[in-house]
């Protein structure tokens, strides 16, 4: 990795300003459902604190657009913090008001503030240098470490590097590792799967695979889109109609970089969209007028099978069916299964695919889970992402 982190500079007894992506799932009591990205920040925090730092963290929750909204607070971050570490988390009532101001000024080394949302302010998401300017005025350097974010130019990841040396923390560091090396670097067999609702959400990241994977699998509902471009019925399906040309395109490119573009070859198909549906398996050709498909079918799942188990670099993002319903999770769990038993680096891209692989209980199984749905799948599309280019050249 070309950028520096906190091990490349002196942090010995110094004032840092962390940004952490603690944008966690919590129920209407506002109680933590899955504390994953908090665990995630644990080890910068650790080695800040191993260096005697002063660490104010800083994180968004949720999209409270601009304005104090209490079921926003990260209050019961701070609470969570403080039972992992086993030690104080102070927690600031603002940003950059006075309460923040006065916590932060009387922060001792070998203590820990966690700053309220900063999305609490417009400005935040604005990229508002006069904000970025107060938010960096409380530590003497900076330490990005919160990649979900990271494709976003906001003021508490990118505009606080303009004034404060900018490294990465641990958390960036490994995804840069992992998805860098999986993109630029490697090990041969390379295959990529690719789920989720819409070919336009993915079409940068197909385009882009295609030019580095050896086999590029499809499901979940942007298959639907494949298969409308080869003329099939697709009865109630998701189908982007006006990216069939596209789909059309990935496939004449596959084939002529020689890259095995595979498509299901059956499809799980329900009457509507609920968990109880009567539902059944058919060929991808066949599936009835008003019949929905939401999984991959037994067939499918087996050649995917087949071909993964040859891989040695895999990187999924996007599940291959609505595995949130139980009967349409069978194609989601197997590949995961399977992914968690081959000897492969098997690369996992965030969002609904890790909760997919969570919710199967193979999460520990995986090489690597990136923390970052939308940051991941821009970095596989070979974009720049504006939170890692503010940061120090090595």
């Amino acid at each position: 990795m070309d950028k520096k982190t906190i091990k490349d500079i002196d942090l010995k007894n110094k004032r840092v300003l962390v940004r952490c992506d603690f944008n966690v799932p919590m129920d209407e009591n506002q109680n933590i459902t899955d504390n994953t990205r908090i665990v995630a920040a644990l080890p910068t925090i650790k080695y800040l604190l191993e260096n005697n730092c002063a660490i104010i963290l800083c994180s968004h929750l949720g999209r409270p657009k601009g304005e104090f909204k209490p079921e926003f607070s990260l209050k019961p971050v701070a609470k969570e913090l403080s039972k992992l570490l086993g030690k104080e988390v102070i927690m600031a009532n603002d940003v950059i008001g006075e309460d923040a101001k006065t916590k932060a000024s009387n922060l001792k080394n070998g203590e820990i503030m966690l700053l309220e949302n900063v999305r609490f302010h417009r400005e935040e998401t604005d990229n508002d240098p006069e904000f970025a300017k107060k938010l960096a005025s409380y530590a003497d350097i900076f330490v990005d470490d919160a990649f979900g974010t990271a494709h976003r130019a906001h003021a508490s990841n990118v505009g606080v590097a303009a004034y404060l040396p900018a490294v990465a923390g641990f958390l960036i560091e490994k995804e840069l590792k992992f998805l860098g090396n999986a993109v630029s670097n490697p090990v041969r067999p390379f295959m990529a799967i690719l789920g989720g609702a819409k070919v336009s959400d993915k079409i940068g990241v197909i385009d882009s695979l295609l030019d580095k994977v050896d086999t590029l699998m499809i499901g979940g509902g942007m298959a639907y889109t494949f298969f409308k471009a080869q003329g099939y019925e697709v009865g109630n399906s998701i189908c982007e109609l006006d990216k069939l040309d596209l789909a059309k395109e990935a496939m004449e490119k596959a084939k002529a970089k020689g890259v095995k573009l595979m498509l299901p070859v059956d499809t799980r198909v329900g009457k509507e969209y609920k968990p109880d549906t009567e539902s059944k398996t058919v060929k991808c050709t066949e599936i009835p007028a008003d019949w929905e498909g939401f999984d991959i079918g037994e067939e499918t799942i087996k050649l995917y099978s087949e071909e993964l188990r040859k891989a040695k670099t895999v990187v999924w993002n996007g599940p291959l069916g609505l595995f949130e319903f139980d009967q349409f999770a069978k194609g989601t769990n197997a590949i995961a299964k399977v992914l968690s038993e081959i000897d492969a680096t098997t690369i996992i891209g965030g969002g609904d695919s890790a909760a997919a692989v969570r919710k199967a209980g193979l999460e520990d199984k995986m090489t690597h889970i990136s923390t970052g749905g939308g940051a991941s799948l821009e970095f596989l599309e070979g974009k720049t992402l504006p939170g890692i280019a503010c940061l120090l050249d090595k």
